[in-house]
């Protein structure tokens, strides 16, 4: 297919993707859940499992498989844009005097999955198409314990913001322990892919590079941003110009050093000077980029996804053990390390809850694991259920919990965030 027959083709998809994404998240959401839950099922249902079951000549249509690289670039914008957002917001609205309690409840979160999930890969063994020929077993043991790990830091932080519980002790600790998980689970992925390579090389060079950008974003990047941003004349288009330059290098330089771009784009957000100017770049940027980009990544991994893959036992099994050691593991493990730390049952569980969410970082890093080829269509069908799985989850529990507790939780003297729009 030429360029010029590229453009209309995507243009056409762009159009399905848009409405159908659209229409999901209105239901969705009058069911009580998040706008970017319906867009997480829109990708299946685009995909071969839904769209190519009915249709699968007018998909073959839509969705031509020339098109899909276009899809996941056009994903990875907003991606970034999402992840940029995040950061930002995390650094704004993190909860101070939660620190120790944030870092419990993430070790806890991130060590007991892990082990749940290594003991269910090596029972797979032979049992599931789970492991790649010629990847050592090693490497998919792993991937599957960091996979069940990993906590979806922007869904949660969409979840707060719809919800309005951002100023509360439950939302913060959330907040805190969800972005050192995510932070963690991509030094370990790095680490994953690295050990698959069967070179030392990408370890240094993720190790090497990690450092490297840490110290420029600190001495450099964020001291540059603090003058540009409050510089008298600089007009919105050219902050806005100099902001994106930034956040794409940023994004750019952690993805050649194996640490993936949402990375990148995470800590430029965090070390973004907050003030007005920010806030409108910011915001901006990603109310544009969500609405349009990230629907493209979900399709992108939709297409992916086999749920026909189920009509084997063996899968369904599989599948089902996948999502009971993710949901007991993450959300048992929170729960206990909340506990722990002296926080009553109720915010506990809300903890839980919301830190068991994969959704869409669980599906970066099963995108991530496909390219790389470590992992079998078996596999990530299997772990699509549990990001869809875990992600619904969360709004109807914390519904139910609040239920038990009529009154409001106790504020905490933070701000609270603005929702972006849908």
């Amino acid at each position: 297919m030429s360029a010029s027959e590229l453009a209309p083709a995507f243009f056409i998809a762009a159009v399905v993707i848009l409405l159908v994404c659209r229409i999901v998240s209105f239901i969705l959401t009058r069911l009580g859940q998040p706008a970017v839950v319906g867009e997480m099922i829109a990708g299946v249902v685009l995909g071969p499992s839904v769209f190519g079951l009915l249709a699968p000549g007018l998909s073959k249509e839509v969705f031509p498989t020339e098109l899909r690289p276009i899809l996941y670039v056009v994903g990875q914008i907003g991606l970034v844009a999402l992840m940029f957002h995040a950061g930002y917001e995390f650094r704004r609205h993190a909860g101070r005097g939660l620190a120790r309690s944030a870092l419990i409840i993430s070790v806890a979160g991130m060590v007991v999955p892990m082990l749940g999930g290594t003991v269910l890969a090596l029972g797979a063994r032979d049992r599931v198409d789970i492991f790649v020929p010629g990847v050592a077993i090693g490497v998919t043991v792993a991937f599957v314990a960091v996979a069940l790990a990993i906590t979806a830091f922007p869904m949660l932080a969409r979840i707060i913001t719809e919800r309005g519980i951002s100023g509360t002790r439950f939302g913060s600790l959330s907040l805190a322990a969800g972005a050192t998980d995510d932070v963690v689970a991509w030094i370990l992925l790095a680490g994953v892919l690295s050990v698959a390579s069967g070179h030392v090389k990408p370890i240094l060079l993720a190790v090497g590079g990690s450092v490297l950008f840490v110290i420029l974003l600190v001495l450099v990047v964020r001291r540059f941003l603090a003058w540009y941003l409050t510089r008298p004349g600089a007009g919105t288009e050219t902050r806005l110009l100099v902001v994106s330059t930034v956040l794409f290098g940023a994004a750019w330089f952690t993805d050649v050093a194996g640490l993936y771009a949402v990375f990148g784009a995470f800590c430029l957000g965090l070390v973004m000077p907050p003030g007005e100017a920010s806030d409108e770049i910011v915001h901006g940027m990603h109310s544009v980029t969500r609405v349009l980009f990230l629907p493209m990544f979900f399709t992108y991994s939709g297409l992916q996804t086999r749920f026909d893959l189920f009509t084997k036992p063996s899968v369904i099994i599989f599948a089902a053990a996948s999502v009971a050691v993710a949901v007991l593991g993450k959300y048992g493990g929170c729960w206990a390390a909340a506990r722990l730390c002296g926080e009553d049952n109720l915010t506990a569980l809300r903890v839980g809850a919301l830190m068991n969410a994969r959704g869409l970082m669980q599906l970066i890093a099963l995108n991530i694991g496909l390219a790389a080829g470590i992992v079998t269509n078996q596999l990530f069908t299997a772990l699509v259920l549990v990001a869809l799985v875990t992600t619904t989850m969360a709004s109807p529990i914390l519904s139910w919990l609040d239920r038990r507790e009529p009154k409001s939780p106790g504020q905490i003297e933070e701000p609270a965030l603005s929702a972006p729009r849908t």
